[in-house]
């Protein structure tokens, strides 16, 4: 296994166990704008991109002004509305400890805006781990490479040197595109025959088998 310099996450579904909250508030969202609800699978299959974007799939039938009375609903919902609890994944602080005590630089590129991550990265108290993030709000929506090369550019790392850890088709996409090797983890949003479409170098189902390959154990292959 290739001894990465860089370890790129995606937020939710990837460290955050959160796509059960992100449902539930987009199903709110829309209800509370009178709009039909979406169903679970279609607002899983967003995840990840930027807002806009997604709820432009979602609601292509939408005005730019139910757009606008949509994402300031699901951002209530998601922050103060909704009671669905987000809790990290089991392992996602030791996780995090352990690649960073083994000088492995860590960064975040996610579908949250700015404002969004800051608030998790916030409340548990993980901000100190990363050394670098990009945003949906600073950057062209996943599966566009432009967060990845853009984290590259300003950590002075090579593509080969470099890992995408998500849970989605998009963060694989997005990963393949840049040229970066990519770890797909099945606890949010796809299954294992989705991420496999993208050539990941593993599929893992918990944080700790993902440790386990980031940092293999002394004498282990």
């Amino acid at each position: 296994m290739i001894k990465y310099k860089l370890v790129i996450f995606d937020w939710d579904g990837t460290l955050m166990d959160s796509i059960a909250r992100i449902v539930s508030s987009m199903q709110a969202a829309a209800q509370q704008c009178q709009l039909t609800i979406p169903s679970v699978k279609s607002v899983k299959d967003i995840i990840g991109l930027s807002l806009p974007k997604a709820l432009e799939i979602l609601f292509p039938a939408a005005s730019q002004s139910q757009i606008s009375a949509l994402i300031g609903q699901y951002q209530f919902q998601y922050v103060e509305g909704d009671v669905t609890p987000a809790p990290l994944f089991e392992d996602a602080q030791l996780l995090l400890k352990t690649l960073t005590d083994n000088n492995r630089l860590l960064a975040v590129a996610t579908g949250k805006g700015r404002q969004g991550l800051q608030r998790v990265l916030a409340a548990t108290q993980t901000e100190h781990f990363f050394h670098a993030s990009r945003c949906a709000d600073e950057a062209l929506s996943k599966p566009d490479p432009q967060m990845l090369l853009s984290l590259l550019t300003e950590l002075n790392i090579e593509p080969e040197q470099a890992v995408m850890i998500g849970d989605a088709s998009h963060d694989m996409k997005m990963a393949q595109s840049a040229g970066i090797d990519r770890i797909g983890v099945t606890l949010g949003v796809h299954n294992r025959e989705v991420l496999s479409n993208y050539q990941p170098i593993a599929i893992v189902d918990s944080l700790i088998e993902l440790q386990q390959i980031l940092i293999p154990v002394p004498g282990n292959k």
